[in-house]
């Protein structure tokens, strides 16, 4: 049994994609997922499965939640060693001082090349920062997340990937949660 962390993108987000966490759980549960825990309303799900493939749980857990909520709800699962690499190797946590407020994550589906950061255009978002670490992109906000166009569709378009965004404090929860399990 693989504990797999499943990263939806875009739910309970200003009203769109409205799914309560029960009801994805039920649902989850009803395909043959175990264990599965969610945290926070943002769609961070846990799930054991005898599957080991991530994107194949990925693509399960999609296209159930079409199926049953109607939502077309990008999936990015990872798992506990990409988070654990995630926040050793965040490189702007060595930059002093530091407001962990305007730390993120953007996880995406498919590895990135280290060329992939010219291809963001990082001078068209500036002042905000971002270096890119395999199928990470760490990011720092000048200002904040609201208030930025380096945002998840930014990223998709210039890139051709699926992304989903967590700021730092989840990102370290999920760890935890991770680790309880």
């Amino acid at each position: 049994m693989t504990t797999h962390l499943a990263l939806l993108r875009g739910i309970n987000v200003s009203g769109h994609n409205m799914i309560k966490m029960e009801a994805l759980k039920t649902t989850l549960e009803a395909i043959g997922f175990q264990n599965v825990q969610t945290y926070i309303q943002s769609g961070n799900v846990f799930v054991d499965s005898e599957d080991e493939n991530a994107a194949a749980v990925g693509f399960k857990i999609n296209q159930e939640i079409f199926k049953v909520f109607g939502h077309e709800v990008p999936v990015v699962v990872i798992g506990k060693a990409d988070l654990e690499y995630c926040l050793k190797n965040n490189p702007f946590l060595k930059d002093a001082p530091l407001d962990i407020k305007k730390l993120y994550v953007a996880f995406v589906s498919t590895t990135l090349r280290s060329e992939s950061i010219n291809d963001l255009k990082m001078s068209q978002v500036k002042p905000d920062e971002a270096s890119i670490d395999a199928s990470r992109i760490y990011i720092k906000y000048s200002v904040g997340a609201g208030k930025t166009r380096f945002d998840q569709k930014y990223i998709e378009k210039k890139l051709n990937v699926t992304a989903t965004i967590r700021n730092w404090n989840t990102v370290t929860q999920l760890l935890k949660l991770y680790e309880e399990k």
